[in-house]
């Protein structure tokens, strides 16, 4: 739809989106509603079902592929590299920066993905898919370090992504509380202290 929209239309539809992924990341899937999203947006009834006519079921799902791409760029260039000891803790650093910089400790494709599982599996899907491509992007720098021979063999690239991103979820929980990021370091910094236990250069 976004090809025939105006700048302005488009600049509109995605301040939709926007302000819709603030109320979910603080109120839930289910504590966001559409009369909510148009008192915040300044948007009539007729504006918000134009951009999005499937209504709030098309809106959580534009922005829950929001969501994966804005997660997916912050940590960019470095998840596209991984390939070294210092692309892995600039990696770590942009990652924490990208969650200091929400104001909350709560990862918006994590929280999507939790309360999704339960309400509307097809979404679930959809969010799976976000969590698979960052998994995907990790293993990959995995194999790289392995291939390069800064890893022992021995490391199970795909079992060790998916330990990271359940260290980061939980690094996350725990930092809400803390409210402040140590929780969510320790947890990156133990992971990436298994991937050096198999080390062959110096990390």
């Amino acid at each position: 739809m976004d090809g025939t929209l105006t700048k302005r239309g488009q600049q509109t539809r995605q301040r939709i989106i926007e302000a819709t992924g603030q109320q979910i990341l603080a109120s839930g899937i289910g504590g966001t509603t559409l009369d909510g999203v148009r008192a915040a947006t300044l948007t009539s009834k007729s504006q918000l079902f134009h951009y999005f006519p499937g209504g709030k079921s098309e809106l959580v799902r534009e922005v829950a592929n929001w969501e994966g791409q804005q997660l997916l760029e912050a940590q960019l260039p470095w998840l596209d590299d991984l390939a070294t000891w210092e692309s892995w803790h600039a990696w770590r650093d942009a990652l924490v920066a990208y969650y200091l910089g929400l104001g909350r400790w709560a990862c918006p494709i994590g929280s999507l993905a939790w309360e999704a599982a339960a309400t509307d599996p097809e979404l679930a899907g959809f969010v799976a898919q976000s969590m698979t491509l960052w998994r995907g992007k990790l293993a990959d720098g995995i194999r790289r370090m392995r291939a390069a021979g800064h890893v022992d063999g021995s490391v199970d690239p795909d079992r060790l992504a998916a330990a990271i991103l359940a260290a980061v979820q939980g690094g996350l929980m725990l930092s809400q509380p803390e409210r402040s990021s140590w929780p969510l370091e320790a947890a990156l910094d133990s992971l990436l202290d298994v991937l050096r236990s198999g080390s062959r250069t110096p990390a």
